[in-house]
């Protein structure tokens, strides 16, 4: 049963990422209305006559999202089930399940009823808090065999408000960086940092400033967990799961920053900009299951005393 829930587990986790990066690739393509105003049928039928690219992509995306829905439900029930006694299990599954209705009934809402960029641009956050739970279960799963322990870690206090202030603002440069995707806002700064010919943060029309407001909390997380990161392998070069995984979270993050750029560079390259969400989803699963490391971990007194 315990290795059964386990591949049930990495299987639904792996969905929950194509459903992130296919909601990408609807925005990127224009596909959403693929199949028209009607939702859950496609142009009045299961499997419309005249087929398009984009009827093929939203459709696609919608038959992915169902049978991962059917995943996390499953999910869901075997690991109340199996591992209920954890005390963060019953809070993911209901966070899993709640939020994956959630984004399918935003999507749906869209197609119906259209909505405006500012709502749509929740999708994908919505849809990542869902795959944060999704992550978080399965290491919960694979904890039970010691894989993941967090029972032992020393976190000091200053390490610990960092983790879950860049935790929460990693939700803001989603939700920008969401928002430049369906504002089609990517070029209307063709260069990388800055617009031509402006200055910064100045003088910018409203889709600039949206761009540019992207790029400016991109910069600043950058910093932010470089900062984090030197502090992770200067105080927790004993604890491998916190050193590793501040360097892992560094290189995620440098990535993020590298293929935004480069989406600039290549005019929109649609394998770039769906890197550019697969690098950010990762970063934010990372960042969530230090926030689980944080709430499990002792607070070392003198390490607060030596790092204030």
């Amino acid at each position: 049963m315990q290795r059964s829930l386990k591949w049930l587990a990495v299987l639904t986790t792996f969905g929950m990422l194509l459903v992130l990066l296919g909601g990408a690739l609807v925005t990127k393509t224009d596909s959403g209305l693929g199949c028209g105003r009607e939702w859950p049928l496609c142009h009045g039928q299961l499997i419309p006559d005249n087929i398009t690219i984009e009827t093929i992509i939203e459709l696609s995306h919608r038959a992915v999202s169902g049978g991962v829905g059917l995943l996390v439900a499953a999910l869901s029930i075997l690991s109340w089930r199996s591992i209920g006694h954890k005390r963060e299990t019953k809070f993911l599954v209901i966070m899993s399940v709640f939020f994956l209705v959630a984004q399918a009934l935003i999507g749906a809402a869209a197609v119906k009823w259209g909505q405006s960029d500012f709502v749509l641009a929740l999708h994908f956050g919505i849809s990542l808090i869902s795959f944060a739970a999704v992550l978080l279960l399965t290491l919960l799963i694979f904890e039970v065999d010691q894989k993941f322990d967090a029972s032992s870690l020393v976190i000091d206090n200053q390490m610990k408000w960092h983790t879950i202030g860049v935790t929460l603002y990693s939700y803001l440069v989603v939700y920008t960086g969401a928002l430049v995707r369906h504002t089609n806002a990517s070029l209307t700064c063709p260069d990388w940092p800055f617009c031509v010919n402006s200055s910064p943060f100045l003088s910018l029309n409203t889709y600039q400033g949206i761009q540019m407001g992207h790029r400016l909390a991109a910069g600043l997380i950058f910093i932010w967990i470089a900062y984090i990161t030197f502090k992770a392998v200067k105080h927790h070069r004993n604890q491998r799961v916190i050193f590793w995984g501040w360097i892992v979270a560094f290189t995620l993050v440098s990535l993020q920053v590298m293929s935004g750029a480069i989406i600039i560079f290549t005019r929109v390259n649609l394998y770039v900009a769906l890197a550019h969400a697969l690098f950010i989803s990762c970063l934010f699963g990372l960042l969530c299951y230090f926030i689980l490391l944080v709430s499990r971990s002792k607070i070392n007194e003198k390490s607060i005393t030596k790092t204030g």
